[in-house]
C-alpha cells in the first residue's frame, strides 16, 4: 500500500532525529550546573473540580433533558444522545450504525446536505454525528442567544433525515476507503481481530466502523429501518452544557422535540452477548510483505456500571495509558522495539475490552509478546508502588479536568453518565474516586480480570519472520491469511462452500 511505503520513508529522518537528540542530551548533561535537579518534582495535590450537578428532566414523550450549567461564557453545546450504537447493528450489515450517523447531516427536512452545514455554519457551529458503542450522537456548540435556532436543526436533521441514495453511496464510498487503508495497519487489523476472539458472535464482537464487505451491502431500506426502530424520543437524551439555567432547557426541548412522538411498539432488544470465541488464544496472520508487525493482547473487562471501574481506570493507567507507563517503558524506552506500546480500557454496557498494542519489527513480535504477556501478569503479583502510583494518577486527573475545560467536553462526560445510568453526580466525583484506589485494589483487580489463561492475543505481519519463533513457544498457535480473512465471520473465515 501507498501508506506503508511513506511509513518506511520516515525511518531514516526519525532515526537521524534520534541520533541528534542524543548528542544534543549529552551537549546539555555537560553544561548542567552543579546542584541542579536531576528528577522532576514530585505531583502536587490533586486539584479541586468545582463542577455543578447536573439536572435530569423528562419532557411527555419520554426524552430526557439533562443540562448543566457554566456561566460566564455564553456558550452552550447541544448533543442529541441515543442509548443504542454499534451493538445494534444486524448481522452481516455491520458499520450500519456509524453510517446511519453519519448520513444525519447529509440532508434532512427538505434542505440539501451543502444547505444543512451552511445554515450551522451561520448559527457559528458545525453539526457533529457519529455511533460509537451503546450510543449514537449529534451535537452542535453555539452561542446561547443561537441555541433555539440549533436545537430546531438537530431536531430536523434526528427527526427528518433524507437518507438521499446519492448520499449513501458517497458515505459507503467513503467509509470502504478508509476501511482498506485502515485494515493495511498491522495493528489496527489486529485489534479488530482481537475483538472477535474475545467477544466472538456477540454485541461486540464485530467493527463497528464495518468492513468492506458489510458496507457494500448495506442499502437505504437498513438505513430508514434501523432509524426508524432507533431514533426515537424513549431512546434518547438531549444534553445541554454552558450557560443555560433547568428551566430554559425544558423550555428550549420542548419547543423542538415536544411533538417528537412515541412509537407504540417496544424498543426492540439488544442483541445477546454471543457464544465464545472459537479462536485460539494466540492467533497469528499473514500479511505479507507487511514492513512491520502488529501486536494485540486482549482481554474481557467488566461493563461500565461495574464497582470497580475507577480500578480499572487506575490499573490501565499503570498498564499502558501514558508514555511513562509500564507497557511503553518496557518495550520502547528499555528495548527500543517499538515507537510506542500502550493499552486501553473500553468498558460498554454489557461488557468491558482491554487491548494492549504496539507495532515492532516483524523479527521482534515474539519478544513483545513475551512482554505483553509479562506485564499482565506482574499487575497482579505485586503491589504498585506509591511513587508509580501517585504518577499515574495525576496524569488521569489532569486529563479529566482538561476534557471539562470546553462545554463540548464537559457534554460529553455527562452523555456518558446518563447513557450508562450513572448518577449525574458522578461529573464531580472522579477525582475522589481515582485517589480511593489502593495498590491492593489495583492487585485483586488484575488478578481476577487479567489472568493469562483469559488473554487473546493477534499478531499482524509478515509471518515467515515470526510465526516459527512464535509456535514453538505456542504449539497451539492459530494461522490465517490476511488476504482471505473473512472480517464479518466470528471465525475470521469464510463458510465452506455447500454441496448441491
Amino acid at each position: 500500500m501507498i501508506r506503508r511505503r511513506r511509513a518506511s520513508r520516515l525511518v531514516r529522518p526519525a532515526v537521524f532525529a534520534a541520533i541528534l537528540a542524543v548528542f544534543a542530551g549529552a551537549a546539555v548533561a555537560a553544561e548542567t550546573p552543579a546542584g541542579f535537579p536531576a528528577t522532576p518534582p514530585a505531583p502536587g495535590p490533586a486539584p479541586q473540580l468545582n463542577v455543578p450537578t447536573p439536572t435530569m428532566q423528562a419532557l411527555p414523550n419520554g426524552l430526557q433533558v439533562v443540562s448543566v450549567r457554566r456561566a460566564g461564557l455564553p456558550l452552550v453545546t447541544a448533543q442529541l444522545v441515543l442509548r443504542s450504537g454499534g451493538e445494534m447493528d444486524p448481522a452481516g450489515r455491520a458499520g450500519l450504525a456509524d453510517l446511519t450517523a453519519n448520513l444525519l447531516g447529509k440532508g434532512a427536512g427538505g434542505r440539501s446536505a451543502p444547505q444543512i452545514a451552511a445554515a450551522a455554519e451561520a448559527l457559528g457551529g458545525s453539526l457533529q454525528a457519529a455511533a460509537g458503542w451503546d450510543e449514537s450522537a449529534v451535537g452542535i456548540t453555539v452561542t446561547t442567544p443561537r441555541l433555539a435556532s440549533a436545537l430546531d436543526l438537530l431536531a430536523t436533521v434526528v427527526r427528518h433525515p433524507d437518507f438521499a441514495p446519492d448520499e449513501l453511496k458517497r458515505a459507503q464510498a467513503q467509509a470502504a476507503d478508509d476501511l482498506r487503508l485502515t485494515l493495511s495497519r498491522p495493528t489496527a487489523l489486529a485489534s479488530l481481530a482481537a475483538s472477535r476472539a474475545v467477544f466472538g458472535d456477540g454485541a461486540y464482537g464485530h467493527s463497528r466502523a464495518g468492513t468492506p464487505a458489510s458496507i457494500a451491502r448495506i442499502t437505504r431500506a437498513d438505513v430508514q429501518r434501523l432509524h426508524a426502530a432507533l431514533y426515537r424520543p424513549d431512546n434518547a437524551i438531549l444534553v445541554l452544557a454552558g450557560d443555560i439555567a433547568p428551566a430554559q432547557a425544558l423550555q428550549l426541548a420542548q419547543a423542538s422535540f415536544g411533538d417528537w412522538r412515541k412509537p407504540g411498539t417496544p424498543l426492540p432488544a439488544r442483541p445477546g452477548d454471543g457464544a465464545a470465541s472459537t479462536l485460539p488464544a494466540l492467533l497469528l496472520i499473514d500479511q505479507r510483505g507487511a514492513g512491520q508487525a502488529g501486536v494485540v493482547a486482549a482481554h474481557a473487562a467488566p461493563p461500565r456500571r461495574d464497582a470497580d471501574y475507577y480500578t480499572g481506570v487506575v490499573a490501565n493507567a499503570v498498564l499502558g495509558g501514558s508514555y511513562s507507563a509500564r507497557l511503553n517503558e518496557e518495550i520502547r524506552i528499555k528495548r527500543g522495539l517499538s515507537y510506542g506500546a500502550s493499552s486501553r480500557l473500553q468498558p460498554m454496557a454489557g461488557a468491558g475490552l482491554w487491548l494492549a498494542s504496539a507495532q515492532t519489527k516483524n523479527p521482534s513480535a515474539p519478544q513483545v509478546v513475551e512482554l505483553m504477556q509479562q506485564q499482565f501478569a506482574l499487575l497482579g503479583k505485586g503491589r504498585v508502588s506509591a511513587e508509580e502510583l501517585a504518577a499515574r494518577k495525576a496524569t488521569l486527573i489532569g486529563g479529566y479536568g482538561r476534557s471539562l475545560e470546553t462545554t463540548a467536553g464537559l457534554a460529553e462526560q455527562v452523555a456518558e453518565l446518563a447513557v450508562y445510568g450513572l448518577p449525574l453526580a458522578d461529573i464531580g466525583q472522579y477525582i475522589a474516586r481515582v485517589q480511593a484506589v489502593t495498590p491492593q485494589a489495583i492487585e485483586a483487580y488484575a488478578r481476577d480480570h487479567l489472568d493469562a489463561r483469559h488473554t487473546r492475543v493477534v499478531v499482524v505481519g509478515d509471518a515467515a519472520r515470526f510465526a516459527p519463533a512464535l509456535r514453538k513457544a505456542w504449539p497451539q498457535a492459530g494461522m490465517l491469511e490476511a488476504d482471505k480473512l473473512d472480517l464479518d465471520s466470528p471465525s475470521l473465515q469464510p463458510a465452506a462452500p455447500t454441496g448441491h
